[in-house]
């Protein structure tokens, strides 16, 4: 990726699958440590420092961190889906 301030990146599984869910366009997985280990890029949005303050630190129901439940368990099979594909 050429620069890399235009993209948020984070190993973090469950925050990726909160991201994508609400929307943050994923531009890569970068594979690390012998593809043992995987990033997941981001595009930049100016959501996103938000979206993941809330995801830390909402309250367990805040209406901010409420997601579709569908649409949370479709991040989280495409983003399984990819980090299995060879050439994402």
């Amino acid at each position: 990726m050429k620069n890399k301030n235009i993209y948020f990146r984070t190993a973090n599984f469950n925050l990726a699958s909160f991201l994508f869910a609400k929307g943050i366009e994923l531009a890569n997985i970068d594979r690390l440590d012998n593809q043992k280990r995987q990033t997941f890029v981001f595009v930049e949005n100016p959501q996103i420092e938000e979206l993941i303050h809330e995801f830390s630190f909402a309250q367990e129901n805040g209406e901010e961190v409420m997601v579709d439940a569908r649409k949370l368990i479709y991040a989280i099979k495409q983003l399984k889906e990819k980090l299995y594909q060879t050439n994402y």
